[in-house]
């Protein structure tokens, strides 16, 4: 088997300084519990089915700052109002895609403009 070898254009200082808040061993024991949970058949469904990527979004805080409405929140991510009111009020979680727009919009305001 050939060595493995990465290019990129980032220089060994600029890949250290990406990679030095990150906590690997700790990543690494998270998976390994998780993996020992669900062989021992009590994962959550949460953990079988959540992306590492995911940004955690509160609904709720996020609309308000805003300032709109439920039904205009909802139409912004072209969701219902209802299901809105379901993430507020932690009956259902809002999907991958809704979350990552969520955080974005969390981040940039002015994004809910372009919408």
């Amino acid at each position: 088997m050939s060595d493995l070898r990465l290019q990129s254009s980032l220089s060994m200082e600029e890949v250290e300084e990406n990679f030095k808040e990150v906590d690997f061993f700790s990543g690494v024991m998270e998976g390994l519990e998780e993996a020992l949970a669900h062989k021992k058949g009590k994962a959550s469904a949460e953990t079988l089915a959540r992306k590492r990527s995911l940004p955690v979004v509160d609904v709720f805080a996020i609309r308000s700052s805003l300032s709109m409405t439920q039904k205009d929140f909802a139409e912004i991510l072209g969701v219902s109002r209802r299901t809105v009111e379901a993430w507020e009020s932690g009956k259902n979680t809002p999907t991958p895609t809704a979350r990552k727009l969520m955080f974005l919009i969390q981040q940039d305001h002015s994004l809910v403009q372009k919408l």
